[in-house]
């Protein structure tokens, strides 16, 4: 720690949430380390304030807590143990260290980390999160958290920096990453919904500016409806989300399920619309780009001209 106990903090990904995160961080005052596998994002950022690391080894060295902002159970995996299983940030990090999971993950997977970094002295909360670019940058993310009272203890401020809304979801790791899971069940089937929605209103010739208008004042709206249907009216499939991400999340919601055998009919066509959409040439774009496999429609092209 600091002498005035706030941490040094480090954060590694600065994508679409990493970003706004590390910014949030930065405005709340903390001393940042950042590292991103792009050196020209990482110091791009740093020109503002902070310190981009050279490498994850050396981040790790220098931070009391890390902050992992990567895609998925494993690249989190690389950044702590490298390519060989002996290098990464957690051969660096130094005792009663934290490491901050942010991925989307399967639960067993981050209670078996815990039990991995716990062998090697370090703390572990299991932290996913939601909220998307935007309430990243305005440090208005939701964080879904599950840890051990030391490591709560060691994060300080942290999280608050980060997030609206940190939730505590229990002593041992895994609960964060359930109820995460749970959310993107909704998150995935609720884009799948609107793009049905948005679709059918195009092939019925309805105005869909129109359309849009009335779902988002009337009892039909969903959050996913009102943010990513815009992409769609505006031809703009500009990755903020991914296809291929709820290729992804929907296929851990139905891993979960499935080890339960538990029904989830909603999710698996879903996941079914989404798997059709990357395999179409689309899994890059935005998410929303899963409108795109519906038959006898013309969605809407960019009003801008391309650069």
């Amino acid at each position: 720690m600091t002498s005035n106990a706030q941490p040094v903090v480090g954060l590694i990904g600065l994508g679409a949430m990493g970003m706004g995160m590390a910014q949030s961080l930065r405005r709340a005052g903390f001393s940042l380390r950042v590292f991103d596998m792009r050196s020209e994002v990482a110091q791009g950022f740093v020109k503002e304030g902070g310190t981009a690391c050279a490498s994850v080894e050396e981040l790790g060295n220098a931070c009391d807590v890390v902050v992992s902002v990567v895609v998925n159970a494993a690249q989190t995996e690389s950044v702590l143990f490298g390519a060989d299983g002996s290098s990464g940030v957690a051969a660096s990090m130094r005792p009663g260290s934290v490491f901050v999971m942010c991925s989307t993950v399967d639960p067993n997977w981050s209670i078996a980390m815990q039990s991995r970094l716990a062998e090697r002295g370090l703390l572990y909360l299991d932290a996913p999160i939601s909220g998307g670019a935007a309430k990243a940058a305005q440090g208005q993310i939701t964080m879904m958290t599950a840890g051990t009272q030391a490591a709560y203890g060691k994060v300080g401020g942290v999280l608050e920096a980060m997030a609206a809304k940190v939730y505590r979801l229990g002593d041992t790791a895994g609960a964060g990453s359930k109820v995460k899971i749970i959310n993107q069940l909704l998150a995935g089937v609720h884009i799948a919904a609107a793009a049905e929605a948005m679709a059918l209103g195009l092939r019925e010739g309805v105005d869909p500016d129109a359309l849009y208008d009335v779902i988002t004042h009337s009892a039909g709206n969903s959050w996913m409806f009102e943010n990513r249907m815009p992409h769609v009216l505006a031809g703009d499939y500009t990755p903020l989300s991914a296809v291929d991400i709820f290729v992804k999340d929907l296929g851990l919601v139905l891993d979960v399920a499935r080890a339960s055998k538990f029904p989830l009919p909603l999710s698996s066509t879903a996941h079914q619309m989404f798997m059709q959409a990357s395999t179409a040439g689309f899994a890059r774009e935005d998410d929303s780009a899963v409108i795109k496999i519906f038959p006898g429609i013309t969605v809407p092209v960019s009003k801008t001209t391309p650069t």
